[in-house]
């Protein structure tokens, strides 16, 4: 039986609302709380964003390397949830710690923190993903369960970035330090019962593919020899974006000149000489769906995360009025829990291509209006920015439940699946994704010359925020529309692989019993 009770769909949903108490409130405040209360310069905080969440894009692909070859009587992916948990909840209160430190100091505290959040958002994350592509083998059921999890995403979102400001001002009571430390204690415990609703209520049905016969240990060494690859090209991405010069360049285009013939190469060999990590390697890099998915999602986090990254500055300099962040934030949130559940509904109108590229295209007029807007027009920034966030929310509602398409495909055309490195992809783009834009959002500013702790730079940086929250984010909106265009699975090709799948997956359950 491959519908879903109503009562796991919202126990899974809980699951991504505890997320995002973390992601959220990261995605949306952390920078703001570098500049602006740790007294870190915005051009160190930055690089910070771009290592660290670079990094933590690589633990992504082990991380799903580990939960694939995972085996317990509760399944593969659930007892990372539980075990991970605990770690988040720590790593959660410490990043919005304030000790009093050296400048030096307080950036080694904040490398040290943010990485240990981030490796353990990882452990907890990529599990969790995975889990959407194991609980069913029903496509729509999975468009269903994506619909919930980002309603309890947004949900999540909504308790952070709407009451977070409030929260922080009670409790600091003008200490703002104090503030972010007792506000996180209290979304911590939140976080740790909601990852537990999860973890009782869900179940895995979708039977594992055996991927190989070689150790955990081996594999992982074997992972080892190919991280250069992955390293390498990021490294010269980041230095390209944060310095932009001749030199960079050429570094940019001679890497990705030799990626591309070790690719090739690895592409081209003989597939029963691969080891396992290898193998699934090929089969990620000749999955035409999931490459697509992957450089859109990327593109639709640059998207979202630029918008979301500006809004405090906005608000607080542009608009003048800090207190509207939490009232805008909790309107987006609401318009965002329709948007996510309408999604569902929608692609079985349109078909999930279709409104992925519309859902793209519409945010991305709606958010480039914001250049347009007067400062002193608050209702039309509220009116402009819901109907952005309404099809802004459908994007990565549709993006993880295409990735579990991508999965089928891989078992379908290869008879491997490798779910938890798939969905790690997933996960690898948004952060990526997050990390560039965080990065974007504070290189932008920092050109302009803005200082968090000098008032008097304020001024000369509001172009570059009212840029932020317009024409930037738009351009990669448009761009992530343009890619999907290529996007192969349709929903005839679709309905195939789901129902072949099945059976086969049928004949095996016969043959265990």
């Amino acid at each position: 039986m491959n519908k879903l009770p109503f009562y796991e769909k919202v126990g899974y949903a809980m699951g991504d609302a505890a997320a995002n108490l973390v992601w959220r409130g990261a995605l949306a405040y952390l920078a703001v709380f570098y500049t602006d209360t740790f007294g870190i310069a915005a051009s160190a905080a930055a690089v910070l964003f771009l290592v660290v969440r670079l990094s933590d894009g690589i633990t992504d692909i082990i991380m799903g390397m580990i939960a694939d070859r995972t085996n317990t009587s509760w399944g593969k992916f659930r007892p990372w949830i539980l075990w991970s948990t605990p770690f988040l909840c720590v790593f959660m209160v410490l990043s919005f710690t304030t000790p009093d430190l050296s400048d030096s100091a307080k950036l080694v505290y904040a490398y040290v923190t943010y990485i240990g959040l981030t490796l353990a958002y990882t452990m907890n994350n990529v599990p969790y993903s995975a889990l959407m592509g194991v609980m069913t083998g029903d496509d729509k059921e999975r468009t269903s369960l994506s619909g919930f999890r980002f309603a309890g995403a947004f949900l999540g979102g909504l308790l952070v970035m709407g009451f977070l400001p409030s929260l922080v001002k009670y409790f600091g009571d003008g200490n703002d330090a104090i503030g972010y430390q007792y506000t996180m204690y209290v979304f911590a415990a939140l976080l740790c019962f909601l990852m537990l609703v999860t973890v009782f209520t869900t179940k895995e049905r979708v039977a594992p593919v055996q991927q190989s016969s070689n150790s955990l240990k081996t594999e992982l060494r074997d992972l080892a020899t190919q991280l250069p690859f992955i390293i390498i090209p990021l490294a010269a991405i980041s230095t390209f974006f944060y310095y932009r010069n001749f030199l960079s360049g050429i570094i940019f285009v001679a890497v990705f000149a030799v990626a591309g013939f070790y690719i090739r190469r690895l592409v081209n060999s003989d597939k029963s000489l691969l080891s396992g990590s290898k193998r699934d390697m090929v089969d990620l890099l000749t999955n035409k769906p999931w490459l697509i998915l992957l450089a859109t999602g990327f593109l639709t986090m640059m998207f979202n995360g630029i918008k979301y990254g500006v809004i405090a500055y906005y608000f607080k300099y542009y608009i003048g009025d800090e207190l509207l962040v939490g009232q805008y934030f909790i309107a987006l949130l609401i318009v965002s829990i329709f948007g996510a559940l309408c999604t569902s509904f929608l692609a079985e109108k349109l078909g999930r291509r279709t409104l992925f590229i519309l859902a793209m295209v519409l945010s991305s007029i709606f958010t480039a209006g914001f250049f347009w807007i007067p400062q002193d027009n608050i209702n039309l920034v509220f009116v402009i920015g819901c109907a952005a966030e309404f099809f802004a929310a459908m994007m990565p509602t549709l993006f993880f439940s295409m990735l579990g398409d991508s999965a089928d495909y891989s078992e379908w055309k290869n008879e491997r699946r490798a779910t938890g490195l798939i969905f790690a992809a997933g996960t690898f783009v948004q952060k990526t994704g997050g990390g560039f834009a965080g990065a974007l959002v504070l290189v932008v500013l920092a050109k302009y010359g803005y200082d968090g702790l000098d008032p008097s730079t304020v001024d000369a940086a509001l172009p570059g925020m009212k840029q932020l929250m317009s024409f930037i984010p738009a351009a990669f909106g448009l761009a992530g529309a343009a890619i999907m265009l290529l996007y192969p699975l349709n929903e005839k090709i679709q309905q195939q692989m789901t129902e072949e799948l099945n059976k086969r997956r049928r004949v095996i359950e016969q043959r265990q019993r």
